[in-house]
């Protein structure tokens, strides 16, 4: 190894602690706080105390007992983000029972793939489209399994089997279950490869939960703390913050629909906003286009400079008394809007799943909502390092959690070793092999580096450094992310793997594309067709493409690119849950266009100054 950096255990988990017991703790200390807030049938929000949920999932736990669920026996999710999934949650992990979350996105081919390989006894279907997509495959699973729709009162059946079910043969199954059980079989594939199934014991789960609470007491036991949950539960990341909300002090509110955030954001005041690089690349478009043309469009530039400048003097230890008086101004004609935006109250952000611009970073700690940037895997149960809310570091993913180590690996590679690290892959022993060493050691994939203070930079994914035809390695995220700051870019991939140069596919979103050709006091298109083919979106990206550039030498710039007229979502399997691009699907999409296009023998380069 080049180097390793390693933070003390800051809680010790007893391996007879199991999740369920999280619950337990948060009712016993603190019974009558709200614990959990949603909205109900009325649209209107309705919250329930630790004790009021405690009773909930009991109630819950001992239906699915009665109706036969035992320790080991897996049950899965299928459905959006909602109150009634994190009971489910917390129900069957009380028993036992091997929580298997489904992405609502899934296809039925994909459902069928993970049912089968987890061996599903009983499915939590959303709705009836989502039951519509079980039944289409239904013959091909070979396995007894029932199907249950939360909108169709699945919850209240279940709670009138546990009443036959007494609270001391409820709780004689509880104390059973120790944290060497495997808790949930999580199905992941990245974006690239078959869907794996990794296991998390709960152990590993209780551990990574309270050492991050403990690690960051600012935010887990803030006076009247909230977080917003809106990212999908499927996802180990949102599922993480679940069991971090509750283990603290904090209120977890449940956002059922992105389309309705930033109302539930101002309703709901959160504290602590966690999302993806792209929540927050959108909510600084969408300022940057409120913000418009003229006198207000002007200012909100030198606003946004400001920030960027304050953020590299913080950074830097010494800001000059002048450049903190242009922020206080800017920060109550501007920034104070933004920050309202997100409900006011929030004083960080966390960010993780993805690389995010560090310009976007330094625009956010300027403004004076803290962008903390996390690294994690599914495979150590989501974080494995993050940012201290004092001394951080932006461009950084901060310093292991507590119990955790990383290592470099001679050829650059991240190593992550410590109690949350994942007993392997279900049904899988050869990847577990290739992934986890006999050491223990996780091999990540990712490329990456420690500094003297113990902070980890993650510089590139292994599998994606593209190689040029002349031999250049380029690291194709920081470009993308830079490239997707522009208000009409939805997402980027950055290509030229064997190629003589570096190009880049674009995709467009046509709300905000058209928003933005307004703001400039152009005319809204169409189609995404149309826009593609619209000179000033064209030079907009190129510009976008020229300011990335600027981050790299001359080999490893983006000489061309091709706007798409489709976008990249989960539905036509270009993009993950956690909104990263899919890079082999979309080549294999693509591979006619870019041969043709990009790479063809007579096609010139398209910089910018050349629109």
């Amino acid at each position: 190894m080049k180097n390793e950096t390693t933070t003390p255990l800051a809680y010790q988990t007893s391996q007879d602690q199991n999740i369920f017991s999280i619950l337990v703790d948060r009712a016993t200390r603190k019974p009558n706080d709200d614990l959990i807030k949603f909205r109900d049938e009325k649209n209107e929000w309705v919250s329930q105390t630790a004790s009021e949920f405690l009773d909930t999932v009991r109630l819950l736990g001992k239906g699915l007992f009665a109706h036969g669920i035992r320790k080991g026996d897996s049950v899965a999710i299928l459905s959006n983000t909602r109150w009634e999934w994190t009971a489910l949650d917390f129900a069957a992990l009380s028993i036992g029972a091997v929580i298997v979350p489904i992405y609502q996105t899934d296809s039925p081919a994909q459902i069928k793939t993970v049912v089968n390989d987890a061996q599903v006894k009983l499915l939590f279907v959303e709705d009836m489209t989502q039951r519509a997509k079980v039944e289409e495959v239904l013959p091909q699973i070979p396995g007894p399994m029932e199907v249950y729709v939360l909108d169709e009162n699945a919850i209240a059946i279940f709670q009138e089997f546990g009443r036959s079910i007494d609270d001391d043969a409820y709780d004689a199954v509880i104390s059973s279950v120790t944290g060497k059980d495997l808790a949930t079989i999580v199905y992941t594939s990245g974006s690239t490869g078959e869907p794996k199934g990794v296991e998390i014991t709960h152990y590993e789960f209780c551990s990574v939960v309270y050492n991050g609470r403990e690690s960051m007491p600012d935010i887990s036991y803030a006076k009247n703390g909230c977080y917003l949950c809106f990212l999908p539960l499927a996802h180990v990341f949102a599922r993480y913050m679940q069991f971090f909300t509750v283990s603290g002090d904090m209120t977890l509110a449940i956002s059922k629909s992105m389309k309705t955030l930033l109302t539930d954001l101002k309703e709901t005041k959160p504290t602590l906003i966690l999302g993806v690089p792209r929540v927050f690349e959108k909510i600084y478009n969408a300022a940057t286009q409120k913000a418009g043309t003229g006198l207000t469009g002007r200012i909100f530039h030198r606003s946004v400079v400001t920030a960027r400048k304050w953020s590299q003097a913080q950074q830097s230890g010494h800001i000059p008394w002048s450049l903190n008086a242009k922020r206080s101004f800017y920060k109550k004609v501007i920034y104070q809007q933004i920050i309202n935006v997100l409900g006011g109250r929030a004083d960080f952000i966390i960010s993780g799943g993805a690389p995010i611009d560090h310009e976007l970073s330094s625009f956010f700690n300027g403004i004076g909502l803290p962008l903390l940037e996390g690294y994690g895997m599914t495979e150590c149960a989501a974080p494995a390092a993050v940012n201290p809310v004092s001394g951080y570091k932006i461009g950084s993913v901060g310093r292991p959690l507590g119990g955790m180590t990383f290592a470099i690996s001679d050829d650059d590679e991240i190593f992550i070793a410590g109690p949350s690290v994942c007993s392997g892959y279900h049904n899988n022993p050869k990847l577990t092999a290739e992934t986890i060493d006999a050491n223990g050691w996780l091999h990540t994939g990712d490329l990456g580096r420690i500094d003297e203070d113990g902070f980890v930079y993650v510089t590139g994914r292994k599998k994606e450094l593209l190689i040029t035809a002349g031999g250049k390695n380029v690291s194709p995220a920081p470009l993308e992310a830079s490239v997707m700051r522009s208000p009409v870019v939805d997402q980027c991939l950055v290509i030229g793997d064997r190629r003589p140069f570096i190009a880049a596919l674009v995709t467009l979103d046509l709300s905000e594309t058209n928003a933005w050709l307004v703001s400039q006091g152009g005319k809204p298109v169409a189609s995404l067709d149309e826009a593609r083919r619209n000179r000033a979106v064209i030079a907009e990206v190129s510009r976008a493409i020229d300011d990335a550039n600027i981050m790299v030498s001359r080999a490893e710039s983006i000489r061309k690119f091709e706007i798409l007229d489709i976008t990249f979502t989960q539905d036509n399997g270009m993009l993950t849950p956690s909104l990263k691009a899919k890079r082999s699907v979309i080549l294999k999409n693509f591979d006619e266009l870019i041969n043709a296009e990009i790479y063809g023998p007579k096609k010139a380069v398209n910089t910018a100054n050349q629109w």
